[in-house]
């Protein structure tokens, strides 16, 4: 009888060592670092960036001051890129430095501080970096913090760190806001393809889930052979990213090339996940993307996935289903459940769910 490879892979999630730690010490890469990815080419070679990502002011996305030109940015950008940069968001940019900032002294708290909200082998919730799933894995250069934020009630307190002072009160605070901001896009996605206009947000559920990763990418002495995190599209619905506010690394693969997604000041990077595609019959785009690393300047990002209450069956809308555009993909439930293990295998969670 062939043995479980669980132990085997327990083994290496408690060797696994945080990226700070091995960036502080970088005599050597680890070969399972090394990104092999069909590229060809350095990670770090220039590309051309993106101006095409459409600016969408969301006071214009909420009636009466909506406008048909936002929500035609709004469903252009989703349709071709696969996100939007929003601004008019309800934030100040003084709070979204706050963000910003206990994120920062989250990551240089001293490692004994940090590591008493390590998350357990086998969970995702907690400080540390990739999910172990398998010894042949490519390894981000990352490490990160993971949180449920909502509902209040799926919160572990356990790994909510204490330090900084404000770190508790600022993410309760965030939280909120981001979820009156996913209400409505949600609404203005369905109002934008004529649709009713709670059409996605039924499906997605007043009790969905909304967890927040907090990035932190060290200086990488190898940046043509290392990622930050390396391709993918999101599981989520959609998702919210606070991009650092001076150093780039965001990339999104659009025609099989990749492209650098810019700062905008004060704005809010959204962009579609595999649950949306889905729910909108592959009209709206769960965009590939990737982080690259950098070989002087540390970044560090701010993650809000939000995902539909895992007991919904998300589906196409039934409207955009037709004989021009028959049904792409099949009706699926607690979709996030086989997403970590397709993405560890470098294969797309949502070709699973395709007709």
């Amino acid at each position: 009888m062939d043995e479980s490879p669980t132990p085997v892979i327990a083994e290496l999630e408690v060797l696994a060592k945080s990226v700070q730690e091995l960036s502080l010490k970088s005599e050597k890469l680890p070969e399972n670092f090394i990104y092999r990815g069909c590229d060809g080419g350095l990670l770090d070679a220039p590309l051309p960036v993106v101006h095409e990502i459409p600016v969408v002011d969301l006071s214009l996305l909420t009636p009466p001051s909506e406008t048909i030109e936002e929500l035609e940015k709004l469903q252009s950008g989703l349709s071709s890129w696969g996100c939007i940069q929003v601004v008019n968001h309800g934030m100040t940019s003084s709070f979204l430095d706050q963000v910003r900032q206990i994120t920062k002294q989250f990551f240089e708290l001293p490692m004994e501080e940090k590591k008493k909200y390590s998350r357990e082998i086998g969970d995702i919730e907690g400080y540390g970096n990739d999910m172990i799933l398998s010894e042949h894995q490519t390894l981000d250069w990352t490490d990160r913090l993971y949180l449920t934020i909502y509902p209040e009630d799926h919160r572990r307190f356990k790994f909510w760190p204490e330090n900084p002072k404000a770190f508790s009160e600022v993410l309760k605070e965030y939280t909120e806001k981001i979820r009156k901001l996913t209400e409505v896009i949600f609404k203005a996605m369905a109002r934008s393809l004529n649709l009713e206009e709670d059409c996605f947000w039924n499906q997605y559920g007043e009790r969905a889930i909304m967890n927040a990763r907090f990035n932190y990418y060290p200086p990488c002495p190898w940046p043509d052979l290392v990622l930050g995190i390396k391709p993918h599209a999101d599981g989520s619905a959609i998702t919210f990213l606070l991009q650092d506010n001076e150093v780039e690394g965001l990339q999104i693969c659009k025609d099989n090339q990749w492209f650098k997604v810019p700062i905008v000041p004060h704005a809010l990077l959204v962009n579609v996940g595999d649950q949306v595609e889905i729910m909108s019959n592959g009209i709206l785009k769960s965009p590939v993307h990737r982080v690259v690393t950098n070989s002087e300047k540390e970044r560090s990002t701010v993650a809000v996935f939000c995902i539909p209450e895992p007991e919904k069956e998300i589906g196409p809308i039934d409207k955009l289903v037709n004989e021009s555009r028959p049904r792409l993909y099949k009706t699926v439930k607690s979709y996030v459940e086989i997403y970590f293990e397709h993405y560890q295998q470098g294969k797309r969670p949502i070709d699973a769910a395709k007709i």
